[in-house]
């Protein structure tokens, strides 16, 4: 079974840009944790200055369980985190916008 890809925008506030990059440079080990606990192997994250748009891709390993990372507290209390650096819906999570895949190439 291979891995899942997943991509993915999100939404910067304008001038939120090295705020963003200082808190994730210092993410929370349990949040790195958590993440790999659930099946996320490879996770990055873009950003595009001029539009202010936060573009990331996953890969995920079969048999993930990243449909579950809404209800743990420590995903709650990072979303908490970063609220003032982005555009977030009411529970606080991220707005995300998933993104269809119109190319790849793989060796």
């Amino acid at each position: 079974m291979a891995d899942e890809k997943r991509a993915f925008r999100m939404f910067l506030n304008p001038g939120q840009a090295d705020e963003y990059r200082r808190r994730h440079d210092a993410l929370w080990p349990e949040l790195a944790a958590l993440l790999r606990e659930s099946g996320v192997h490879d996770y990055s994250i873009y950003l595009d200055a001029e539009y202010h748009l936060l573009f990331a891709v996953q890969r995920l390993r079969p048999g993930h369980t990243t449909a579950s990372l809404p209800e743990h507290p420590v995903m709650r209390r990072w979303w908490a985190h970063m609220a003032d650096l982005m555009r977030t819906n009411e529970d606080g999570s991220p707005v995300v916008e998933p993104l269809p895949c119109m190319f790849h190439m793989d060796e």
